[in-house]
């Protein structure tokens, strides 16, 4: 072992709400660990998200079990400096073992004996196992189709802010999903003209029936389903805990003036193209929108709960123009867009990870986290093992099983056959002959 190493059971990569769940369920089992993570805990919460963000889910769901948010309504959205002051208490709560400002650098497989060796910025460290609790929102995307050379003020939605930092003018927001949709309400409430390019989406009602759709996603079961939909695996969610909580409804976003288009397919000499598949993408959008109703509403009547009618989650706004009349190509000069934000996600970056653990896409190969790669394990990924997985609670149960298997495999390497046994029994001396 060379001088300055450290030596550790289990390393968790990574300190955001995935690492910090980890770390609670392998203290629980003994299991020696420690927790790096290149920023300061929950940083992701803090510096790369917008300003005015608030979770998704309400503070009674999207929470840890051991720990509720303080001074906070149980029904309320948690503000994102709330979330990530909630992991940090949670941390020290648990007594975390976590170093912060240490960036993991490559982890490499050990020839000839167990574990990994992990280079850091701190020195080099040997553990036995790793958990890559990084997520999946690592690097934002923006797609090729970009612009190049207009002078357009182009950024990704993880680098929005607020309305005051982007330029005058007009804003062309691409992606409907929950980012894309809040930003392009927000900038619409400042006074911009905004235009919104929405692609196939779920629409779920914030609440119906006096209960949060979290509630009812979980008494339908459909936080346990395990694999997405087939043709729904690029599909969007369009839910927001802004302004108190509200159903998004792109139609009532129109009357107020937002700018509906299609998805966005290509840009030339300054104009861009939209596919004309907007009445469609809002027709699915409504038919999960009303399942959920109707699954809602036959719930209610198979239990016989008293539950109180909730007519107006039924009426619905006419189309507005740009619906009845959807605008195909738009020249961005003569519209006055000078910024594009681009809500289209983010990809991973396993680079510096040179373990067997990946498909020919570089996608994590797992079950329930458990990689392929013996010894290597994946928290926080999205339908990890469930359709929850993506949520704050879901990550924690995740954590669990994940523990769990460490917890076997460490058991496994405790055994000692009959011999290692029977070597290891202290000598008992023969008494019996003593003072014959």
């Amino acid at each position: 072992m060379t001088a300055g190493t450290t030596e550790i059971d289990t390393l968790v990569v990574g300190a955001g709400q995935a690492g910090v769940a980890m770390s609670e369920h392998l203290s629980k089992l003994g299991v020696p660990h420690l927790v790096l993570e290149r920023n300061r805990i929950a940083e992701a919460w803090r510096t790369n998200r917008w300003d005015s963000l608030v979770a998704n889910g309400p503070a009674w769901h999207d929470r840890f079990p051991g720990l509720a948010f303080d001074q906070l309504n149980p029904d309320s959205f948690a503000p994102k400096e709330q979330v990530a002051d909630y992991f940090e208490a949670y941390a020290k709560q648990i007594n975390a073992p976590i170093r912060t400002g240490v960036d993991v650098k490559q982890v490499v497989r050990n020839v000839g004996r167990p574990g990994f060796t992990i280079e850091t910025s701190e020195g080099v460290i040997q553990a036995n196992r790793v958990v890559v609790a990084t997520g999946a929102f690592q690097h934002p995307v923006i797609p090729a189709i970009a612009p190049q050379g207009l002078g357009l003020n182009q950024i990704h939605s993880a680098q929005y802010r607020n309305p005051e930092q982007l330029p005058e003018g007009a804003v062309l927001v691409v992606g409907a999903g929950s980012s894309g949709t809040q930003i392009a309400d927000e900038l619409q409430r400042a006074g911009k003209t905004v235009y919104l390019s929405v692609g196939q989406h779920d629409r779920p009602p914030r609440a119906y029936r006096n209960r949060d759709f979290c509630w009812w996603l979980g008494v339908l079961g459909e936080w346990d389903a395990v694999a997405m939909k087939p043709g729904r695996e690029h599909v969007t969610i369009a839910v927001s805990g802004a302004h108190g909580g509200r159903t998004v409804d792109f139609r009532e976003l129109a009357q107020h003036g937002l700018n509906l288009v299609g998805l966005t397919e290509s840009f030339d000499n300054g104009v861009v193209r939209f596919r004309e598949d907007l009445v469609d993408n809002l027709a699915r959008g409504d038919e999960n929108y009303l399942s959920l109703l109707n699954a809602a509403d036959a719930y209610i009547e198979r239990n016989g709960l008293d539950l109180p009618l909730d007519p107006q989650a039924r009426q619905t706004f006419p189309d507005p123009e740009c619906v009845t009349h959807p605008i195909l190509e738009l020249d961005l000069a003569k519209a006055g867009v000078t910024t594009i934000i681009w809500a289209t996600g983010f990809a991973t970056d396993y680079s510096w990870l040179k373990v067997d653990a990946f498909d020919t896409n570089g996608k994590p190969q797992h079950q329930r986290g458990v990689s392929t790669e013996a010894g290597i394990y994946f928290l926080g990924l999205p339908w990890q093992s469930r359709r929850g997985s993506s949520f704050i609670w879901g990550v924690w149960h995740d954590a669990k099983y994940i523990a769990d298997q460490i917890a076997i495999q460490r058991q496994y390497l405790t055994y000692r056959d009959a011999d290692q046994r029977q070597a290891d029994a202290p000598t008992v001396p023969n008494t019996s002959a003593i003072g014959a």
